[in-house]
Parts: structure tokens; sequence; C-alpha cells
């Protein structure tokens, strides 16, 4: 019996063992920088995947474009079709409409070249066709059709020229595109920038308060020692006892944040929910100033947000355009020639042709709309004019945005060193007066004072890094400029590649 509570023992035993090791192999433990973080949120992230999925949509939507600029190849078909039925017939003979049966079989094939002409807004064809057509029955009989070429062109005279706008607003809708990718990837480092910097926050705040659990204790203890000896009384005492408490329960406050903010960003990261996330604190160039009239001139050459105003301008152009060519009468033109043949054998089809002529001359003309036609133009006339308003204000508002957070980076510089000085200050006089009160010579206040100011200094210094590096993502956001290597940040991501 007691063999078997034995094996008992030691099976529970492995089994927690090899738990304990599960668990501990399932949490991988990873440490990243503010690069790394980014360089991982733009290959990993959901937003990234969705980013660059929008991108390709664009980017085939723009080929689509492309091909139809390019001469278009079709070839038609139809095998067989064959048919057998009691049709109406007039005989001639009897002046009477009779029934009769009809059974027949039909083939044909044809290939068509179509180029569109951009520049007046019509469309070359070329066509080769080819039919056969056998009939069954008491007058049976084969016959071959045929066009071996036939050259047109059909041009609306004073109609809307769809293909001028297109070659205007694609090239445009496909710049933007790109410059939107890059965009929204600095959109993403700004986030991952964020949930960087809440994560170090929430880190110093928990080794400062493991470390604060341990100091107070430490006095605490101390503190014992003196209060045997009456060298403090009985008040400062339970100051140190209540110091000693209210650091472990800000050391579990600072455990439940750390959980959280580590969560958010292995979220973000597109990473497994047990990695543990150790982030190390970025430098800053000190060297780096931006220059406001820089920043505002990249801003217009390459903010999407920009273009797209300029895109829904030409847009609304198109709409006055096509609405004002609607309100007048319009004409087309159609002409081709060519050459077709007729015959009962495939050898005769295609010998002798004869010439095939075909002019048309269309006119529509609007008499009485009630004012349809022109409502809808200056419908489109007003639109124009609100989407330029809105277009101004919207850059107007970039603009200033651009302004004022190159401002503020410019003056972070100096914020992060008076952060840094500060902190230096700080640490050094928490530690002096930590030394001194084991000494006797401050009071317990005094102490708590400095060990709070050298934590808000802590907070202060990795506010004012986070100031500056949100700030620089955003100019960075703004403009798609890298002012790091003094470049639009295609050419810069190009350069890291080579590099």
């Amino acid at each position: 019996m007691k063999k078997k509570s034995l094996f008992i023992v030691h099976c529970s035993l492995f089994i927690l063992f090899v738990s304990g090791f599960s668990v501990v192999q399932a949490q991988q433990t990873i440490t990243l920088t503010l690069d790394q973080t980014i360089a991982m949120a733009a290959d990993s992230s959901l937003e990234a995947f969705r980013s660059k999925n929008l991108y390709m949509s664009r980017y085939w939507e723009y080929r689509t474009f492309k091909a139809g600029r390019l001469p278009s190849f079709t070839l038609n078909l139809t095998p067989g079709r064959y048919y057998r039925s009691i049709v109406q017939r007039y005989d001639s003979e009897s002046n009477l409409d009779v029934f009769r049966q009809q059974q027949s079989f039909y083939s044909t094939g044809g290939l068509s070249i179509v180029q569109n002409f951009d520049l007046l807004g019509g469309t070359f064809y070329m066509n080769t066709n080819l039919d056969y057509m056998r009939n069954f029955g008491a007058n049976n009989y084969t016959q071959y059709s045929s066009v071996p070429v036939q050259i047109g062109y059909q041009q609306s005279l004073f109609g809307y020229n769809a293909f001028k706008w297109q070659k205007k607003i694609e090239p445009l809708k496909y710049e933007i595109a790109k410059k939107q990718l890059i965009y929204d990837f600095e959109n993403i480092a700004q986030y991952a920038a964020n949930y960087f910097f809440s994560l170090a926050k929430t880190q110093d705040e928990y080794n400062l308060a493991e470390q604060n659990v341990l100091n107070t204790d430490s006095l605490y203890r101390r503190g014992e020692e003196r209060f045997k000896i009456a060298a403090i009384n009985e008040t400062d005492l339970a100051t140190l006892k209540l110091d000693r408490v209210n650091a472990i329960n800000q050391l579990k406050s600072a455990e439940i944040r750390l959980k959280r903010d580590m969560s958010a960003l292995t979220t973000f990261l597109n990473l497994d929910k047990n990695t543990i996330i150790r982030v190390v604190l970025p430098y800053y160039p000190k060297s780096m100033e931006i220059s406001t009239e820089k920043a505002l001139d990249e801003a217009r050459i390459n903010n999407p947000d920009l273009l797209g105003y300029k895109q829904s301008i030409l847009t609304n152009q198109q709409n006055v355009d096509r609405t004002r060519v609607e309100s007048m009468f319009n004409a087309s033109v159609v002409a081709s020639v060519g050459f077709n043949q007729v015959a009962q054998s495939l050898s005769n089809v295609y010998r002798d042709p004869l010439r095939q002529d075909i002019v048309s001359l269309n006119i529509s003309i609007p008499i009485v709309d009630w004012g349809v036609r022109k409502g809808r133009y200056n419908m489109a006339k007003n639109n124009l004019n609100v989407t330029e308003i809105s277009a101004r204000q919207g850059e107007i508002k970039i603009e200033e945005d651009v302004i004022m957070t190159v401002s503020d980076f410019n003056i972070q510089k100096d914020l992060i060193t008076s952060a840094e000085e500060a902190l230096l200050i700080a640490e050094d006089t928490y530690a002096k007066t930590q030394q001194r009160f084991l000494i006797g010579s401050v009071d317990i206040n005094t102490l708590t004072l400095r060990r709070q100011s050298q934590q808000q200094a802590r907070i202060n210094y990795i506010s004012a890094l986070e100031s500056y590096w949100t700030s620089y993502f955003k100019i960075r956001r703004l403009t798609l400029f890298d002012f790091e290597y003094n470049t639009p940040i295609a050419n810069a991501i190009e350069l890291r590649i080579n590099n």
C-alpha cells in the first residue's frame, strides 16, 4: 500500500513538472527595440496585411486601365447551331402565308481588333468573319459568307470624351495608391511607437515598483532595529511599514498594467498571446533639425490626402464636362470600308470579294426636357465649387498640422535633455538621501519625497522620449519624407535595402 501511494506521489510530481515545463516553453520571451517593433508591425500586423491588399487592388485597377489603352483582340466563335421547327412563310404562288418545316445548321467565326483613340475619344476597329449555313429538306443548299477584312472608326462629334479624363485621373489614382501605402505604413509605425512606449512606461513602473518593494522592506527592517534603540519613534516606524504595504500594492497594480500593455502590443504585432516582451528604450538623434519650409514642400508633393483633393477636383471637373456636353445636341459618325462575298463553296467565298462601304451619321437633339439637363449641369458646377473649397480647407488643415508638429518636434530635443538631466539628479539625490536616512541624518518624509521625485523624473524622461519619436513619425507620415536620410521615404526604403 505504501509503495502504491509512493508511486502515485511520484507520478503526480512528474505530471506537475511536465506541465510547468510546458508552460515555460509556451511563454517565449523576446527583447525589442523601437526599430524592431516597427519592422515587425510592418511585416506581421493585421493592419499591414490590410494595407498591402488594398494597394494590390488599386494596382490591378491601374493595370486594367493600362491594358485598356492597348489593342484588344477578340475571337468570337459559334461552332454549331442546329435549328428545326415549323415556321410561317409567304407562298408567292398562292399569295398566302403557310406553315413550313425548316431545318438548318449554322456555324460562324470572327476575329476583331479594337483600339481606343484617347485624343478624340473614338474607336478604331478591324474585323474578319466567316459564316457557314446549310439548309436541309426539299430546298437543300449550302452557302458561305465571308468578310475578309473590314476597317472602321466610330466617333462622337460633340460628345463627352471619357478616354481623355481617364488618362488624367487613373495615373493620379495609382500615384495616390503608392503614396497611401507608404502613408499607411508610417501610420502603422506611429501606432507601433504608441504601443511600444506604453509598454516601456508600464515596464519601467513595474521595475521601479519591484525595486521600491525591496527598498521599503529593507528600510522597514532597518527601522525596526533603530526603533529598538529608540533612534526613531513609533510613528516613523508605522510610516515605514505603511510605505512597505503601499509598495506591495503598487507592485500588484503595476503588474496588471504591464500585462495589459504587453497583451496590447502582442495583439498588434500578431504574436502569440503567451509571448513576453521586454522593450529597450531608443536613442534620439541629437543633431536632427527639421525645417518647417522643407516639411511643407514635401507634404505638398507627397501627402496622399492632398493628392486625393486633386483627384476629387478632377473627378468633379469630369462630371461638369460630361453634363455640359449632354445638355447640348449630340452627333456621332460611324464609317467603315471592307470586302465581303457569298459562295456555295469554301474555295470561292474569298474569290473576287465585293466592296463593302458603310457610313452612318446619328444626331440626337433635345427639344423639351423641362430643364433636366441644365439642372444636372448646374448641380455639377456647384459640386465642383464645393469640392474646391473643401480641398483648400483640407490643405490648410494639413499645412497647420505640419507646422505645429515640426515646431513640437524641434523643441523635444531640449525637453529630453532637461528630462535626462533631471533624472540623473533625482537618482543621485535619492541614493544619497537613502544613505543619510540609514545613518539617521534625515527623516522618513524627506526620503519619501526623494523617492517620489526619482520616480516622477523617470516617467518624465520616458514621456519626453515618447513625444519626440511620435512627433517624428507623425512628420514622416504627413510628408512621406525621411529627414534622417534627407530623401523621400520610398527612396529611403530602397537605400536601406541596398545597404
